[in-house]
């Protein structure tokens, strides 16, 4: 009998150890595991109560909390799977009742050192469980500058957006902006930065899935909803003005949608890889048209009209739309405008144009005499 908890106490340290490694370890996605299961735990139970309450920001306080808890229970996962791995293999080899053999696992593993028995065959086993825990400790600290500096990268575009788009960021305001103060000229700067944007976030966040549920600092900004801005904004500047550039945005806009594809097989969500430009989409023409109307207000140019546009953009949408919306639920996203349903029964949050004002100039600055 003992043999069998040897070999179950084996298996556990093997299958600690490979979840460990695979989530601090190696850059690649894998089945879901230990570490994963203990951070859909730590999210759904922060889920819970933010479902209990009405208004998103506080919602946005408690889901704050949920990535980085689930990377410290991650950690006490691991340390808990080592202890009892090594308790039964205690148990198995050196004739210890449950009691010392746990006592002595944890001495061990916290390099406590103060319930060793005195046999030899134990020796090894002590050895290998002292060295344990120091490593993991270590692992974990050399992974959350990685993950912080992924975050930090991530955040700064953001943060730079949130002038451009307003918050939370929205596509057409985007353009409205740009038209408001006549850089339009400027866009192609916009969709190069966002397009080596996407790339980084897909490294980082398929490498460390747990930045996916990491929020912003303000309730009002979210990784997914600016991605989601720039990328309908770059759908429009195309579906409207075919003759700009549009190389440039093509690629921005097959970038975003690449690495939101990417995020989605990571969080295991479905989604069609081969959509048709004509299949259905959720945003509707009305919507859309609420939305030419705030590019028209700030003086935005069009080459095409709405109706030739909507046919074009739609093509554009439908393959970026189902997964964004599905992973805007999933974190439960601010409820920005095209930016699909959420959990809650919160209204689609709409962002302000600012006012172009300018200082009025005096008698003398424009060279009239005075008084």
């Amino acid at each position: 009998m003992r043999t069998i908890w040897g070999v179950a106490g084996i298996l556990i340290l093997l299958g600690t150890f490979m979840s460990e490694v695979r989530t601090l370890v190696v850059p690649r996605v894998f089945r879901p595991g230990l570490s994963n299961m203990l951070g859909r735990v730590v999210y759904r139970a922060f889920q819970f109560l933010a479902d209990r309450v009405d208004r998103y920001e506080t919602k946005d306080r408690i889901l704050a909390y949920a990535g980085p808890l689930s990377v410290v229970a991650k950690l006490v996962g691991w340390l808990v799977g080592f202890l009892v791995g090594y308790s039964m293999l205690n148990f198995s080899l050196g004739a210890l009742s449950w009691r010392a053999s746990i006592r002595e696992a944890g001495s061990s593993l916290f390099t406590l050192g103060f319930a060793s028995a005195d046999k030899s065959r134990l020796n090894a086993i002590d050895f290998c469980a002292a060295v344990t825990g120091p490593v993991s400790i270590g692992l974990l600290v050399g992974y959350l500058p990685a993950l912080y500096a992924a975050y930090a990268r991530r955040e700064t575009e953001v943060t730079m957006l949130e002038a451009r788009a307003g918050g939370p960021a929205w596509g057409p305001e985007i353009l409205a902006r740009y038209a408001m103060v006549n850089l339009n000229d400027q866009l192609p700067d916009l969709y190069r930065g966002w397009e080596r944007w996407t790339a980084d976030v897909s490294e980082s966040h398929t490498s460390y899935p747990v930045l996916i549920y990491f929020r912003s600092p303000r309730a009002q900004r979210n990784w997914l909803i600016a991605l989601l801005a720039v990328m309908d904004a770059a759908a429009l500047h195309v579906s409207f003005n075919p003759s700009q550039n549009v190389g440039e945005i093509r690629m921005a806009l097959r970038s975003g949608y690449v690495t939101l594809r990417e995020i989605a097989r990571t969080e295991r969500v479905p989604y069609n890889p081969d959509p048709s430009p004509n299949d259905p989409i959720l945003l509707t023409y009305e919507e859309f048209l609420e939305g030419v109307q705030r590019m028209r207000d700030q003086g935005y140019d069009f080459e095409r009209t709405p109706k030739e546009a909507w046919q074009h953009f739609r093509g554009w949408r439908v393959n970026y739309e189902a997964v964004a919306y599905a992973l805007a639920y999933r974190i439960d996203a601010v409820p920005a405008r095209w930016s699909g349903p959420r959990r809650g029964s919160e209204a689609e949050i709409d962002v302000i144009t600012p006012v172009n004002r300018q200082p009025a100039q005096s008698p003398s600055a424009t060279g009239e005499a005075t008084a």
